[in-house]
Formats: structure tokens, C-alpha cells, sequence
């Protein structure tokens, strides 16, 4: 992982019992899966590749695209979400968008950035399973934007988001704010990730 990460994210991989190799943290994710794929040239190692597995955002179209429609009674009208592995926009728009749900994309706004998880795609290695197309619409969003709403989340709303959430309901507002309809966005995120961080200070 990229040696610009959490305290607590490091943490919570070690508790799962991973060893951590820290990669260039300029490099960001981007770093991280070079030195996955060269460790995976090792017949010990076996590469999930969650950038380029089909399973990936099968699991958004057979679960989350469902489960939003449900919850909702069938009347979202728009879906917001960021773009990291881009299987959750993939996968969710593939369940949703022939009911009529636009889908909207975001990433950030600039390659260096502090969205974890997200991907600046003009800048970064782009995931063998994003296509632009399934995307109605695609929106950026700068990090002092993402964190300020993660932390109006949990000021106002008791929802404890990382700058991702913080991103995606940012631009969930944005886009309530421009169309009638129930919009909907996905916080992929959680702020107990970034306690050792500024974030929260």
C-alpha cells in the first residue's frame, strides 16, 4: 500500500494478517498495483486484481444495484458514486440505468490528491473493467471539498465518512440541487480510517 495511507488502515490490514509493503506514496494506488504485479510473478502469490476481476462488479449488479432499487421502492431517479476499482459505477449502472437511473461518476479533480480509493483516471493506470460509457454523467470534485463534507456528515448528520463519502455526497447535493428526483450516493468510506490523520483535528 502506499506509505501515505492511515495509521489505522495499515493497522486494519495487519489485523487480517497481512505482511505491508510500503510503496512510494507520490506514486499513490497506482504504486501500490506495479508492486503487486511484479510480486505476483512469484508462483507463491496469487493477484485477485480487484482493477481487472469481472467478479468485481458483477457483485454490485447482482447485490447493491438491486438493494438501492428496493430500499427506495423504485424510486431513485439518480446514482452518485466515486471511481476507485470503478466496479461499484460499473456494476450498479449495469442494474440500474434501463430503470431509468442516471448515473453519475466522480473522481477527483486532480492527479495528486487525498480521496482515498478514488482514481484521478486522465493520470492513473485505468482499470481493466471501467468503461466510460456506463455513466450518464461524470463530475469532479476537489479533496478540501470531499473532507469539508465528510465533516459536515458527522457534525450534522452523525454520518462518520472518510473524504470518499464526504466526495460523493458533495456531489450528491450538487445534482439534487440541479434535477427534480431522489438521489442517491454511495459512502464507501468510513472516518474511523483517518483518526490519526489532520482530518479530524
Amino acid at each position: 500500500m502506499p506509505d501515505k495511507l492511515s495509521v489505522e488502515r495499515r493497522r486494519i490490514a495487519a489485523a487480517f494478517g497481512a505482511s505491508i509493503t510500503l510503496t512510494d506514496p507520490l506514486a499513490g494506488s497506482d504504486g501500490a498495483i506495479l508492486h503487486a504485479r511484479l510480486l505476483s510473478r512469484d508462483p507463491k502469490y496469487v493477484y485477485l486484481d480487484q482493477y481487472a476481476n469481472p467478479a468485481n462488479p458483477l457483485a454490485h449488479e447482482e447485490s447493491t444495484g438491486p438493494e438501492l432499487w428496493a430500499q427506495t421502492g423504485g424510486r431513485m431517479t439518480h446514482f452518485v458514486a466515486g471511481v476507485g476499482t470503478s466496479g461499484t459505477i460499473v456494476g450498479t449502472s449495469r442494474a440500474l440505468r434501463s430503470k431509468g437511473v442516471r448515473i453519475v461518476a466522480v473522481q477527483p479533480d486532480a492527479a495528486l490528491h487525498g480521496i482515498e480509493g478514488w482514481k484521478h483516471m486522465p493520470t492513473a493506470i485505468r482499470p481493466a473493467i471501467w468503461d466510460e460509457r456506463v455513466a450518464d454523467e461524470h463530475r469532479t470534485i476537489g479533496t478540501e471539498a470531499a473532507i469539508a463534507m465528510a465533516k459536515r456528515l458527522a457534525r450534522e448528520e452523525g454520518i462518520f465518512s472518510g473524504p470518499s463519502g464526504g466526495g460523493a455526497v458533495a456531489i450528491a447535493v450538487e445534482v439534487a440541487r440541479e434535477h427534480e428526483g431522489l438521489v442517491v450516493a454511495l459512502l464507501a468510506d468510513g472516518g474511523e480510517r483517518y483518526l490519526s490523520t489532520p482530518m479530524w483535528e
